[in-house]
């Protein structure tokens, strides 16, 4: 079903109550039960302590949670002169409808700010209120995506995808495409809520990089806020993310054919003016599975192999044949030959309008391969040493541009070859 909107009468009413306001901070929210009393506490806090004389409304946007999230939230004590309204939100099931609720009534509070955060951090401080409002209050930025010191294994579809693309495709060194976080002016939120992907996909995991993408390709005026740690609920990438990992990389490609005539004329890339935090701290150390990671990489060659061979190039495949049956210690996948096998993947899925949810499922395996590689490359290094691995990685994929730029003008392989392919990605899972 289509919705023209993300309220339910209750939202309705009570935004018509409360009628206007300075500043909106909305959070999504699902299933948060053990984070979202503290979430908020801060959110209140640091709107008491830098916007005490803005008028303030806290919305708490939620999914329809089994767990206690409404009930904590609604019972959590804000500053008396700041609103508060918990609603479950009305469309596709998703952060992307949780902020098309929270932008609806912005817009109708005539707000000039909106910050977001999630509802599963556990470092938010007082102060990310500040930095997320003030550039867009006092700089004139219309949108400000977060920066966080990070430990050197989380994030991973951001260090070893999204980074890459998006600062190859669009130009802008925007460290964390997909953090979360992030604060908005009015003009851009009445820019997304013009758009038409309320009721899609994106308005799942694909959200975050939508949004991100839509202020570049837009010319809105953004900038990045330093946060400081983030400790959230993490996830390993060997077991759990494989949904993210496949909306994610899906709204990456779908908007790099959208967007194909600004990317085409982008050449290298440019920072970005920060705000924030000045000072580095050492994140929390995060557990991974570097042998489940290796398994699985292994397990997709078996299953997989066949068709990477007819994906990809005889280089790149060749590098994965013999990854195949590498020991885990010597297990090592090349930074240009990952940043061709995205590149190859995205256009495969440019040329073949059917079978994409079978190839974004080809690569899971290997994104676990370079992550794994990663870890092998990073074992000694702290987060720090290990952010410039990641530095220099992005600049390989601005150097590898060139290669995505002759694959995507090329001509579709034959119609006999293309058919055989596409016969052999129906028939695996059908």
């Amino acid at each position: 079903m289509t919705y023209n909107t993300a309220f339910r009468p209750y939202l309705a009413k009570r935004i018509e109550q409360i009628e206007s306001a300075d500043i909106v901070v909305g959070i999504p929210c699902y299933n948060n039960e053990s984070t979202i009393a503290h979430v908020l506490k801060q959110v209140s806090k640091g709107l008491a302590r830098h916007y005490k004389s803005a008028r303030s409304v806290i919305l708490l946007s939620d999914g329809g949670s089994t767990d206690d999230t409404r009930e904590v939230a609604r019972e959590e004590e804000i500053m008396p002169w700041q609103e508060k309204v918990v609603f479950i939100y009305r469309g596709v099931a998703g952060k992307g409808t949780a902020l098309r609720a929270i932008f609806e009534a912005m817009d109708k509070l005539g707000a000039r700010a909106c910050a977001v955060v999630d509802a599963d951090l556990r470092s938010i401080t007082p102060d990310w209120i500040r930095y997320l409002l003030e550039p867009v209050l006092e700089s004139d930025y219309q949108f400000v995506v977060p920066v966080y010191s990070r430990h050197k294994y989380d994030g991973t579809i951001t260090n070893h995808i999204v980074y890459n693309l998006t600062r190859a495709l669009y130009g802008k060194r925007i460290r964390q495409p997909i953090g979360g976080d992030f604060g908005l002016s009015r003009e851009t939120i009445t820019s997304y809520l013009k758009e038409n992907v309320w009721v899609t996909d994106v308005a799942r995991f694909g959200i975050d990089v939508w949004m991100t993408t839509h202020a570049i390709t837009s010319g809105l005026r953004t900038c990045q806020a330093n946060l400081g740690v983030k400790v959230h609920d993490p996830k390993d990438p060997a077991s759990s993310l494989g949904p993210m990992f496949r909306q994610v990389v899906w709204t990456l490609f779908t908007l790099m054919e959208k967007n194909a005539e600004i990317w085409k004329k982008t050449q290298g890339s440019e920072p970005i003016e920060t705000f924030g935090l000045t000072e580095l701290i050492e994140p929390e150390p995060i557990e991974v599975n570097l042998d489940l990671l290796i398994y699985n990489y292994k397990l997709g060659f078996q299953h997989f192999g066949t068709l990477w061979k007819e994906l990809l190039s005889p280089s790149c495949y060749d590098v994965l044949s013999r990854l195949a049956s590498a020991e885990n210690k010597e297990f090592h996948l090349p930074v240009d030959c990952w940043a061709k096998i995205l590149y190859e993947f995205a256009t495969t899925f440019h040329h073949w309008p059917t079978d994409r949810d079978k190839l974004i499922e080809l690569m899971s395996p290997l994104y676990n391969g370079r992550v794994a590689s990663f870890i092998n490359q990073t074992a000694e290094l702290n987060s720090w040493d290990a952010e410039k691995a990641i530095e220099e990685q992005a600049e390989v994929f601005e150097k590898e541009k060139s290669y995505l730029l002759k694959l995507w003008e090329r001509e579709t392989k034959e119609t006999e070859e293309r058919s055989i392919l596409q016969k052999m990605l129906g028939g695996w899972r059908s």
